[in-house]
């Protein structure tokens, strides 16, 4: 079996992406590898809805940076703090963060081939009834394209 060595935790702005940080971490400090966090700047004006608000996990994190769809060097400069306060919570300086542009599973599956990681750590949502009973539609596409193993984290609200 192959040593794990590089572990690529892609993350997103919901709350879960807390939850899927700690859990990819776990693994990172058990097997004793490096960690690289992972953001994915799809189409910026997906980040300007009220919907999607890159606060969340840590309250505060992006009161200096307003975030517009019209400024995309604003949002990467915004990820790359929001990825450095993970960091920082992680507690682990050799932690590497980066910010790639494109689709979702697409992204991530060149960034985990680029960087040569051993495993991929991942959240699934489950939020469209239909679309995806199992796992999230991204989670799903990067499970169904990667030769690279992956660790899903159920992140779906318990009721």
């Amino acid at each position: 079996m192959k040593k794990i060595e590089k572990v690529l935790i892609a993350l997103d702005y919901d709350q879960s992406a807390k939850k899927v940080a700690e859990t990819g971490f776990a693994l990172v400090k058990a097997m004793g590898a490096k960690a690289i966090l992972l953001h994915i700047i799809t189409d910026p004006v997906y980040y300007a809805s009220t919907e999607y608000s890159p606060i969340m996990g840590f309250t505060g994190n992006m009161d200096n940076f307003p975030l517009s769809s019209e400024n995309t060097e604003e949002l990467k400069k915004a990820t790359r703090h929001f990825l450095e306060k993970f960091k920082q919570n992680l507690g682990d300086e050799t932690t590497q963060t980066l910010v790639k542009e494109g689709a979702f599973s697409e992204s991530i599956l060149k960034a985990a081939t680029e960087l040569k990681v051993d495993i991929i750590v991942i959240g699934t949502h489950s939020r469209k009834w239909l679309e995806n009973v199992l796992i999230g539609s991204v989670t799903e596409e990067v499970l169904r394209h990667s030769n690279i193993p992956l660790l899903i984290v159920p992140t779906k609200k318990q009721d």
